[in-house]
């Protein structure tokens, strides 16, 4: 049996090592895209919270602006 160097490599061998490299480059791909995905939605969420937190603090300068309501005063029937 005729022993290889280690330079030679099996066709089987080069194409095994094509699809691990394709497939972590495509893994490195991905991660960056969720990343950026996850960033834009936290953007998006702090954005919406201020929206909703300067209306709420609008409607409650608002009801302390306004004039306490009366309450109306029910009649029993007797």
């Amino acid at each position: 049996m005729v022993a290889k160097n280690d330079t030679e490599r099996s066709p089987t061998s080069i194409e095994r090592a094509r699809k691990k490299q394709l497939a972590q480059e495509e893994g490195s791909r991905m991660m960056a895209q969720f990343q950026q995905e996850s960033v834009a939605v936290r953007k998006n969420m702090e954005r919406l919270r201020a929206l909703r937190l300067a209306k709420e603090a609008e409607a409650e300068a608002q009801a302390e602006a306004a004039p306490p309501v009366a309450k109306k005063k029910s009649r029993k029937k007797a």
